[in-house]
């Protein structure tokens, strides 16, 4: 038996300890915002936090995650830089398919905590998710006018 704190919330689940923390997730605790993208931790549509760090949680096994350690899924995040995330997001259609924008919210609220006001090269270096459809300059504008938003 393992113990996960997840949203603050602590879950009990009989799985392998080699099971990868994304498939516990969605399929043992049902949060599936969280997304399976490549399975070797390179897109990050499986981005959770954890312990205040973004973390792929694909290639991450239960076993080496705690009890003690907080693990925030998109379905979790509800800081105001999330919050300005997402009304720059729908103000500028940043998404197309959308299936890897949970994993890029979550770099993104990470990069905004790190470096408040990014620039061009910064949000490049620091935003590593794959987005097959190439939303990129969307990211990047959505990622500054949620920057801006915050400092107003």
């Amino acid at each position: 038996m393992i113990k996960l704190n997840i949203n603050g919330k602590v879950h009990s689940l009989n799985v392998e300890p080699d099971t990868p923390l994304l498939w516990a997730i969605r399929e043992q605790i049902g949060l599936t915002g969280t997304k399976y993208g490549c399975g070797v931790a390179q897109c990050g549509a499986c981005s959770v936090e954890i312990d205040g760090q973004v973390v792929r949680s694909c290639s991450m096994p239960v076993s080496a995650v705690t009890e003690k350690q907080k693990i925030v899924t998109i379905e979790g995040m509800t800081s105001k830089i999330t919050a300005a995330l997402q009304k720059a997001w729908l103000d500028l259609d940043v998404p197309q398919c959308g299936y890897c924008q949970s994993g890029q919210l979550m770099a993104a609220t990470a990069l905004l905590k790190t470096i408040p006001n990014p620039t061009d090269a910064e949000i490049k270096r620091e935003m590593s998710n794959i987005c097959r459809c190439g939303t990129y300059n969307r990211i990047s504008a959505g990622i500054k006018q949620a920057a801006s938003a915050l400092r107003a």
